[in-house]
């Protein structure tokens, strides 16, 4: 939300009619291992799709890592996709399979993808709006 000239802004942003894809993973590890997950997650996953080849700039919008109280050791990861087409190319076989090699070669505990949210709705999930503060 924009001000009008002369009006102090909003202490928000708020944006809707959007339609970008979101891919939600949901995994378990054991609770001892969440932060060494967590590292590993970032440096292959989050840098190494951020740096795909191919594109001017990183090729999502967003990537949030939620942690459960409720159920120690369970870490849901959600990305806000810049498009469906920038997924899919970050997604080609080769490039996942390189990143899975690194990440397992850096963390040898088991997991477990409990949920994949964006495969069992047929990539369908997409964010409609979006509200924050601003301050």
């Amino acid at each position: 939300m924009d001000a009008t000239p002369g009006q102090q802004s909003a202490p928000y942003r708020y944006a809707s009619g959007e339609r970008l894809p979101v891919e939600v993973l949901v995994f378990q590890v054991d609770p001892t291992h969440v932060d060494e997950f967590l590292a590993n997650d970032h440096e292959v996953w989050t840098l190494g799709e951020a740096e795909t080849e191919g594109f001017d700039r990183i090729p999502f919008l967003s990537k949030e890592v939620w942690l459960d109280d409720a159920h120690p050791g369970r870490i849901t990861i959600v990305f806000v996709w810049e498009s469906l087409e920038s997924w899919m190319r970050v997604g080609e076989a080769e490039h996942q399979a390189a990143l899975q090699a690194a990440f397992d070669e850096r963390f040898s505990y088991p997991l477990e993808l409990v949920r994949a949210y964006h495969q069992e709705s047929d990539y369908g999930i997409h964010r409609w709006s979006r509200f924050e503060r601003t301050d």
